[in-house]
């Protein structure tokens, strides 16, 4: 979550800086969304502490995850990725 956090960021700038007014606002309402989760995750109350992290692409690379496919749609490409 922390990832596609940080994408989402890269993205609003890119967004603001190439002065794209409908998708600034589409990754702001999925930023807001994203930080959200974040807080909920947070909760040690909810979820206990972190007992091991490890990152989507570390699992990917490592093997841990087969057979998933993800995909990130944009206005101007579209990137998919089918591990396994």
């Amino acid at each position: 979550m922390e990832e596609i956090h940080a994408n989402l960021l890269d993205r609003l700038r890119e967004a603001k800086k190439q002065g794209w007014l409908g998708e600034v606002a589409a990754i702001e309402a999925s930023l807001a969304a994203a930080e959200q989760k974040l807080a909920a995750m947070d909760d040690e109350a909810v979820f206990g502490p972190v007992l091991y992290k490890l990152s989507l692409a570390s699992a990917v690379c490592g093997g841990c995850l087969r057979g998933i496919r993800s995909s990130c749609w944009s206005s101007r490409t579209r990137w998919s990725r089918r591990s396994g």
